[in-house]
């Protein structure tokens, strides 16, 4: 079995030492260096530690040698198309899904053109708990498009444009539309990748 965590770390913008203070209880850098290395034995414990500090199922930390993956070739930036010295294994959308305890991750399927969506994509989105004390995570999702429920099992999507005491306003993705304010909505889920078919 081939060991995953460095790669998901990386994917997430983790060094050693990150993902060694998220562990919990915590854990040194190097302890985190080794067990990516295999030089120390990656235990059921130890995948489900380091699977809680990634916000990703243990599973996904490690997969079968024959197991075919897509594979990371190259990275495009401003200047050029950057060949890596080695290709790495791609995390998909599902491995990225947030760990037990958390919400888990909403899917939208877009069938009609939408706003700067097209058919045939999938919108992922990080659902948040609109009221809870972590403003911080509300203030990110400020002008992002976002996904909140509205009364009779309906939806509002748009983008996140203010909130007033219990009430949130909404722009919604298609021109032309007016805006739409939601009362006191149990959550709120921000768009945090899109996967488009080409």
């Amino acid at each position: 079995m081939i060991n995953r965590i460095r790669e998901i770390r990386k994917a997430k913008g983790m060094t050693l030492a990150d993902l060694g203070a998220s562990c919990e209880p915590p854990t040194t850098a190097q302890t985190i260096g080794r067990l990516e290395t295999g030089m120390r034995n990656l235990s059921t414990k130890w995948m489900d530690r380091i699977g809680t500090a990634l916000r990703v199922d243990p599973e996904v930390l490690v997969r079968s040698d024959n197991a075919p993956r897509a594979q990371v070739i190259a990275e495009l930036g401003l200047s050029d198309l950057e060949a890596l010295k080695a290709p790495r294994d791609a995390i998909l959308p599902s491995e990225m899904a947030a760990q037990e305890g958390d919400e888990p991750m909403l899917v939208l399927e877009v069938t009609s053109p939408v706003g700067e969506y097209r058919p045939g994509d999938t919108v992922w989105l990080r659902q948040l708990d609109a009221w809870s004390a972590k403003d911080k995570d509300f203030l990110a999702a400020m002008n992002r498009d976002c996904l909140v429920p509205r009364p009779g099992g309906r939806f509002a999507f748009g983008r996140l444009i203010d909130r007033k005491g219990p009430l949130v306003a909404i722009l919604p993705a298609q021109a032309g539309q007016k805006q739409q304010v939601i009362d006191n909505p149990d959550w709120i889920a921000v768009v945090c990748m899109l996967v488009r078919p080409l």
